[in-house]
């Protein structure tokens, strides 16, 4: 339902989108999920939103991160930290964690075309992130297709 073309050395997606012929960069397509996803925040808590914290998979390089930072400027966000998501992960599961020292975590993400591994230390409230690892390759999709081989 799509083609990618090349425009002037950068990818763009065409498609036909409210019955016209349209070509987007991924940044703006990106944006579109933004902004819905900034709407339903909005209705969720009943006021405009303007800032954002945007996890992304771990094996995103820095070109990835500053598209997606400006994938959010265009959706009309102040997007204040891009973060890996087993990091949000680790985040969440420190959170509500009191004392006990400092503890080495081990967070596995598997999605469904990737996985991830990011070591993390907390201690005292303070996050610091050891090491990423990530395989574009692997992932949920992945083990399903593998199960319907083996099957």
């Amino acid at each position: 339902p799509f083609k990618v073309q090349n425009e002037g050395g950068k990818p763009k997606i065409r498609v036909e989108y409210k019955g016209e012929d349209k070509s987007f960069s991924p940044e703006e397509i990106s944006s579109m999920v933004l902004i819905k996803m900034k709407e339903v925040a909005e209705a969720y808590m009943g006021r405009k939103i303007k800032d954002a914290v945007v996890t992304v998979p771990a094996y995103f390089n820095d070109s990835q991160r500053q598209a997606t930072k400006d994938a959010g400027a265009i959706a009309g966000l102040n997007v204040l930290r891009i973060i890996n998501e087993p990091t949000a992960a680790a985040i969440a599961y420190g959170l509500d964690k009191k004392g006990g020292g400092e503890r080495n975590i081990l967070i596995f993400d598997l999605g469904g075309g990737t996985f991830d591994v990011s070591i993390l230390t907390i201690d005292d409230g303070i996050f610091e992130v050891k090491s990423t690892a990530g395989d574009t390759h692997l992932g949920g999709e992945d083990f399903d297709n593998r199960m319907v081989n083996h099957f």
